[in-house]
């Protein structure tokens, strides 16, 4: 799919009228102005197929990554695996923004795409087997069945579900690469030598003819492929296994907070650039009830400042990084309640620093 977005994209930079060749530019004869007209014809039809493909393969990313986060606990640390991965995409394209600012080719983006596309593997191969970027993370993944942490793990391997795809799905691909690959050799080629050779009616004609069976065949081919995803027998939701009942209570603490009373819960941070992670919910009866909740710091010297303002709520979830090494506090405060106990149920978590790997 790579290889052929690459060629795509090249073609779309040989048809955009800059690069014609000059005697073309000036469409002096009826002919070259025909032939002008056809160009950009075909130049839509490849930005279409290029939009199209791009739009699979973001999708698909996506759906994989959603499948795996459905059987992820729905707290704070699934939380975190999606801001690690929200983080992990803008630095990829800032690394191909910055390529192409400076002057890069085509093929030298593309080489970069493939290399950030091997490095989305890696990291979910890291995520199976708990190492590299996901090692603190997955530590605190209780209630994940092992079965997926091995699938995701394995599913690039040389025998793995993704590698039987493309044997089985491979060679009509690779004759659709060949072919685009052939139209923009041809086309390269014509450029070369127009000043000289002219591209004949017939040649015109053939290539026209390549380029829709081209980009109407890979679109039948990308249609059925996005049916072979959806309908994948590995690629089952949570949902669909019942998964998210079984880990509905896993890691959570239950305690009762007396009218005009506050309970606490004291984590101490020894790194900066930790987590401080919390989700929380209040037993409901016939009345509706909220608590107080605030997060206060205490740094070494004993003074103290508010990091998350007094607020009521009936439950939240969320997550800040730490700045600061220190004492951080979370408060449930029922001060304000004269008659009504309250039962909390709560999970709170001081996650160690997430690094990301290290760039070779």
């Amino acid at each position: 799919m790579w290889k052929n977005r690459e060629h795509i994209e090249e073609i779309i930079f040989l048809l955009e009228r800059s690069h014609w060749p000059r005697l073309l530019q000036q469409e002096s004869t009826p002919e070259d102005a025909e032939l002008a007209a056809l160009l950009g014809q075909l130049r839509d039809k490849f930005e279409k197929t290029l939009k199209m493909l791009e739009y699979f393969q973001s999708k698909n990313a996506d759906y994989v990554f959603n499948t795996v986060m459905s059987y992820m606990p729905q707290d704070f640390r699934g939380t975190l695996i999606r801001q690690q991965r929200e983080r992990s995409e803008r630095n990829k394209q800032a690394e191909v923004e910055a390529l192409a600012k400076s002057g890069g080719s085509i093929r030298d983006r593309y080489a970069l795409l493939w290399k950030q596309q091997m490095e989305r593997r890696r990291q979910l191969a890291q995520l199976g087997s708990a190492t590299g970027v996901y090692k603190t993370l997955v530590k605190y993944l209780v209630g994940v069945p092992q079965v997926l942490l091995d699938f995701i793990r394995q599913i690039n391997d040389d025998e793995g579900p993704m590698e039987e795809q493309r044997q089985r799905y491979g060679p009509p691909l690779y004759s659709l690469t060949t072919m685009v690959l052939s139209i923009r050799l041809f086309i390269f080629l014509s450029w070369a030598r127009f000043e000289v050779n002219k591209i004949n009616k017939h040649q015109l004609d053939v290539l026209e003819q390549a380029v829709q069976v081209y980009t109407s065949e890979f679109a039948r081919f990308v249609e059925f492929m996005g049916e072979v995803f959806a309908n994948s027998p590995f690629f089952i939701s949570a949902d669909e296994v019942g998964a998210v009942e079984s880990r509905g209570n896993e890691d959570y603490k239950e305690t009762s907070i007396a009218a005009g009373r506050t309970y606490e819960v004291v984590l101490t941070v020894e790194s900066i650039n930790s987590y401080i992670a919390w989700d929380f919910s209040l037993e409901q009866g016939k009345l509706k009830l909220d608590i107080g909740f605030s997060v206060e710091y205490t740094n070494s010297s004993g003074e103290k400042m508010l990091i998350l303002p007094y607020r009521r709520c009936e439950s939240d979830q969320g997550n800040f990084c730490t700045c600061m090494a220190g004492s951080y506090k979370l408060i449930w405060d029922n001060s304000y309640s004269s008659f009504f106990r309250k039962v909390l149920r709560y999970k709170v978590d001081c996650i160690p620093p997430v690094a990301e790997p290290t760039q070779q």
